[in-house]
């Protein structure tokens, strides 16, 4: 491979590390934010884009899968892509793809064509987010001034799913669901355009792509999920749902087999040897589990039950990115002092404690009584842990392998979203399907003639029935959350441990 190092003509524009690290924080910030949102500012949307372009229910949530799924599985490709062409230009790349796939998106006139726009702005996100938590290492210097990078980094990570909510709203309201996409194209241009300027190349470094590995991990996911969705709405001994599992064994296995043997993974499987790096994935993946499932449930419940409207429900949840923020701010700042494992075990207690209040939610339940302060708990504890988990994620990794520590970090965020989400619908159905049985009994006995032809036309319950149902399987689901997050606790417990030489990396004492 020819031009493996940075040209001169590459950084002669770009401040030398520590000059201008405000606009390039803003630059890489700004980017993650703007692929991390787009994973909610759909939810909101889903209604209309139903209406607007024929969807049937089932299909409707792969208006959101088709993008976690691409984007989760091919973070670990776009985590390598920058290590070996160079993270700039990579991290460029992957933000002009998430503008076109975001203008295809908002254009779309058939259902086919927003599902394949949206798993094309997932190309573009795991090129471009994996990349952008790399370029801090590269741009700001270890210690302090990484530290703080890395709060900002991991305060807009966290917080991006309660802000593409609100934004969500207040386009969907004021706008149409279409700029939930057309939104991405100026902001996109903006840091593309921003990139060369305050952010240098980094080194590319000699190696090749393993795309077979990037392509079993990606279509085993996607088969795992689709048999959890598949089970919630057919049970569990349908065809297709057991079938989807054992093809998902089979692709995830042959992905094992594949890393095993490469010579340059995109998932190099010694990561996992280190006792505090496996910990660290297993506690993100349970917690974005976790918190997938609330901003989704809590999402259909604000607006189906409460009956918020699509801006109101998204001023509800500007809340969680406030105390996100405080939460990441105030680890970003005492981490040198007592390291990273107090605030991971605080922090996925506190988010534990958040949603199992949550699973006490009825049908008479009111967003302050009710809803705010298990929300404020749970995103305070998961502000303090995602500053926690990104510093330990990258902590010690050569230079040529943050792209794949990041990648891995990224990867589990989302794959476990989609994952645990998908648990979750399975959960949510089985209940509401069992308390559905009661309230078609209670309905049958005290509607209205009218009402029981409407009922046997839509088969749908009205209200208060029907939110009854709603709610119970929200409840249900909110149970298996909670649990996922106090696993986490307990991994951050009795795994984690902080030696000494991490403790002088996160005071800038360490080499760099």
């Amino acid at each position: 491979m020819t031009g493996s190092h940075a040209t001169p003509s590459d950084t002669a524009k770009t401040p030398e590390r520590g000059h201008g690290g405000g606009i390039a924080l803003l630059v890489i910030a700004s980017c993650q934010l703007m692929v991390v949102l787009d994973i909610t500012i759909v939810n909101i949307a889903l209604p209309h884009i139903q209406s607007s372009l024929g969807f049937s229910t089932e299909n409707l949530s792969w208006v959101v899968n088709a993008y976690t799924l691409t984007f989760g599985g091919l973070l670990l490709l776009g985590g390598r892509l920058g290590d070996i062409l160079g993270r700039r230009r990579v991290f460029v790349f992957g933000v002009l793809l998430f503008v076109l796939a975001s203008l295809l998106g908002g254009l779309s006139q058939e259902s086919w064509q927003l599902l394949a726009a949206r798993a094309l702005q997932g190309v573009g996100g795991a090129i471009a987010s994996p990349t952008a938590l790399s370029l801090i290492t590269t741009t700001f210097r270890e210690g302090p001034e990484r530290n703080r990078a890395f709060g900002v980094f991991a305060a807009v990570s966290a917080g991006g799913s309660a802000i593409g909510l609100l934004a969500g709203g207040l386009l969907v309201e004021w706008l149409d669901w279409r700029w939930v996409l057309y939104v991405n194209v100026p902001i996109g241009l903006l840091i593309a355009l921003a990139t060369p300027r305050y952010i240098r190349e980094s080194e590319r470094m000699p190696g090749h792509f393993d795309v077979l590995g990037a392509l079993t991990s990606t279509v085993g996911m996607v088969l795992l999920v689709y048999g959890f969705i598949r089970a919630s709405e057919e049970g569990w001994s349908d065809g297709l749902t057991v079938g989807s599992f054992v093809a998902a064994v089979v692709f995830l296995a042959a992905f094992i087999f594949v890393e095993s043997r490469s010579k340059q993974p995109i998932t190099p499987l010694w990561m996992f040897r280190d006792r505090n790096r496996a910990g660290v994935y297993a506690i993100m993946l349970s917690l974005a589990a976790a918190m997938f499932g609330m901003f989704f449930f809590l999402t259909l419940f604000v607006q189906n039950v409460l009956g918020f409207s699509p801006l109101r429900a998204g001023l509800a949840f500007l809340p969680v990115s406030a105390v996100i923020a405080v939460g990441a701010g105030i680890a970003s700042q005492l981490l040198p002092r007592w390291g990273p494992k107090p605030f991971m075990t605080v922090g996925a207690i506190l988010s534990a404690v958040g949603l199992a209040w949550l699973t006490l939610t009825e049908v008479d339940s009111t967003y302050a009584g009710s809803i705010l302060g298990p929300m404020l708990v749970f995103g305070f504890g998961m502000g303090l842990n995602f500053v926690s988990l990104t510093l330990m994620a990258v902590s010690g990794v050569a230079p040529q392998e943050a792209g794949a520590a990041s990648g891995i970090l990224n990867a589990t965020q989302q794959v476990g979203g989609s994952l645990g989400l998908s648990v979750l619908v399975t959960v949510f159905g089985t209940a509401s399907r069992n308390e559905a049985t009661d309230q078609v009994r209670a309905f049958m006995a005290e509607a209205t003639p009218a009402q029981r032809l409407r009922f046997r036309r839509t088969g749908e319950l009205p209200s208060p029935w029907g939110d009854q149902v709603l709610t119970s399987g929200i409840s249900h689901a909110f149970v298996i959350a909670a649990i996922f997050a106090f696993v986490a606790a307990l991994v951050a417990l009795f795994v984690i441990q902080v030696r000494p030489d991490d403790l002088e990396r996160l005071q800038g004492n360490g080499k760099q």
